[in-house]
């Protein structure tokens, strides 16, 4: 964890959009515990059927922590929701200093599965949304003596890879990147621009919904991203135009137990989205660090089978109706090597119709069956 950080942001004002839940909350909470202002720029006023958290409970988190809370309805989809909400932050804390573009949606898809309504929702979002708060904050930026905008999203990594199993999310994400790159030279020396990505997966309601039971323990907590974010949103204006990855800049920073970030301190890590240049090193990377293989070998029978006939008998053994229903997939592919799904689905080797929620119910399942096996 970050050693004392000396109250930098007192009374400083910060926009965050996407702030009711997950990394936007825990970015809040950070800042108020220095004795922040908090602007929650999120959807959620009533509690949601699955996701934790609304506007409000948000704000009394940020305030029990120590900081002002501004609970806002904002839909980042709708311009006059973004203006009305910056107004009243404005009129209420006397400016805005920092901007925090976390407010996200994702679809792991390919081009023929995702469908129009979810191409646009992602577009709007993560591109339009982040340029459009940008735009309505940056004039009250301008006259903040250290401006901050900071956009979660990718460094700009154009391997084909990246692109061929969801592109439109790809798309999105690197038009927030786009964003960090053109108005970081447009507003340098007046705002700092940029942008924070997890060098592993983090642990979200999203990434629950994503991955499934057990999925946490391949994940690090908010916590990273939250202090990751405190040293770009405190560091002088003239460091712009940069695109970091959260643990590159703690280990910076001084920062070198990271299991305390972990949900799981040891165990094996799932590497995010857009980093690497050769993603086949990625599994490579798990099993050197202790993942165990998909499938173990063949147990000795006294009439042994094949091993693929061996492997389905356990499997239609175990699989009843309501795991089918659970899974809600199906799956075509070859018995051989050690890559997990979600690995080989991430660097191509496992094609799957459909988005990568079934690559990691698949990881899901053979997990169940391979303590028989």
């Amino acid at each position: 964890m970050l050693p004392c950080t000396c109250r930098k942001l007192a009374g400083c004002t910060l926009f965050i959009t996407g702030a009711s839940r997950g990394i936007g909350k825990a970015i809040a909470l950070k800042a108020a515990r220095d004795g922040a202002n908090v602007v929650i720029a999120a959807k959620t006023a009533e509690p949601h059927r699955s996701l934790p958290g609304t506007i409000y409970t948000a704000a009394k988190e940020i305030e029990e922590a120590g900081g002002k809370a501004l609970p806002c309805v904002v839909n980042v989809r709708e311009e006059e929701q973004i203006i009305k909400a910056v107004e009243k932050a404005v009129k209420t804390f006397g400016g805005i200093d920092i901007l925090v573009n976390n407010a996200s949606a994702i679809s792991l898809s390919g081009t023929l599965e995702t469908e129009t309504k979810k191409a646009n929702l992602m577009m709007d979002v993560n591109v339009r949304g982040t340029y459009l708060t940008s735009k309505i904050c940056l004039p009250h930026l301008r006259k903040s003596k250290n401006a901050h905008i900071l956009n979660l999203s990718p460094p700009l990594n154009m391997n084909p890879v990246w692109f061929k199993n969801h592109c439109a999310y790809t798309i999105s994400k690197y038009g927030m990147s786009m964003c960090v790159l053109g108005m970081a030279e447009e507003f340098r020396g007046e705002v700092a621009v940029n942008a924070l990505w997890p060098k592993t997966a983090i642990y979200t309601a999203a990434m629950d919904m994503l991955g499934g039971s057990g999925v946490e323990k391949q994940c690090r907590k908010t916590d990273i991203l939250a202090d990751a974010a405190y040293c770009i949103l405190t560091k002088p204006k003239t460091f712009t135009g940069n695109f970091v990855i959260d643990e590159t800049l703690l280990r910076e920073e001084g920062v070198k137990d990271f299991d305390v970030y972990a949900i799981a301190p040891g165990h094996p890590l799932l590497p995010d989205f857009f980093l690497d240049a050769e993603p086949d090193v990625i599994g490579m990377k798990l099993e050197q660090h202790g993942a165990s293989p998909v499938l173990k070998e063949e147990k000795k029978s006294t009439k042994p089978l094949s091993p693929v006939a061996e492997t389905f008998r356990v499997i239609q053994g175990a699989i009843t109706e309501d795991f089918v229903k659970a899974i809600q997939g199906v799956f075509l592919f070859e018995l051989s090597g050690k890559l997990k799904p979600t690995m080989a689905f991430m660097s191509g080797k496992l094609r799957i119709s459909g988005n990568m929620a079934l690559a990691m119910r698949l990881e899901k399942m053979l997990v169940q069956l391979n303590s028989k096996l």
